[in-house]
């Protein structure tokens, strides 16, 4: 369970109601389980942060935390879930390397929409290496063209996708705050959507 609030006052509130609900219903939560991550701003952190409990026990504040597989970090960045699916995507090509379709799954990539350059193309050389190994060609030959052969998606068509398949399971979403993002035409996953398209025409990672 995620709780989210724009200040420790309501972080604070939203426990009580969770502790006052487990209470009730003959339940406890595990304090040693449980963490406070603070997100931080462009080019700013909070300097002092009010200490956050549960059960009577402090919360651990950390950097970054995993939530269904995704890593997520206090700046909101997406390094470090590429760096986890480019050591998945490695191990997955080197033990199932008659499987196309293993090796393509990019789990939480359609969330990815802040990287550095350094990232994105790590994992773009590794998904790129695991394919010449699955067809068991050199590492020299051209990536455009293996994939052209094969009849296969490349990464940026992968991701296109992923992308685009998120969009359209957002905008026919009940849920209110979901239609807000996908109302946004500058939102971060509409941001990433059009440089993957612009990546596909100038043939570059430069926009990440």
């Amino acid at each position: 369970m995620v709780l989210l609030s724009p200040s420790i006052c309501g972080i604070r509130k939203l426990l009580a109601i969770c502790e006052g609900y487990a209470e009730q219903h003959g339940l406890k939560y595990n304090p040693k389980k449980s963490e406070l991550l603070v997100f931080t701003g462009k080019n700013k952190s909070p300097t002092c942060v009010p200490p956050v409990q549960l059960s009577g026990t402090l919360l651990q504040r950390v950097t970054e935390f995993k939530y269904l597989g995704h890593i997520v970090t206090e700046n909101l960045k997406d390094d470090k879930d590429m760096e986890r699916e480019r050591r998945a995507l490695a191990v997955r090509a080197g033990q199932y390397a008659d499987s196309k379709a293993y090796c393509q799954t990019f789990y939480t990539s359609s969330l990815w929409a802040s990287c550095t350059r350094r990232a994105a193309h790590a994992l773009l050389v590794q998904y790129n290496n695991a394919f010449r190994a699955l067809l068991r060609l050199p590492y020299y030959c051209s990536a455009s063209g293996m994939f052209a052969d094969a009849h296969t998606d490349d990464y940026f068509a992968i991701m296109r996708k992923k992308v685009a398949s998120i969009i359209r399971r957002v905008r026919v979403s009940t849920n209110s705050i979901l239609k807000l993002f996908a109302e946004r035409l500058d939102g971060p996953t509409m941001g990433r959507f059009i440089k993957l398209h612009v990546q596909n025409v100038t043939g570059s990672i430069s926009l990440w």
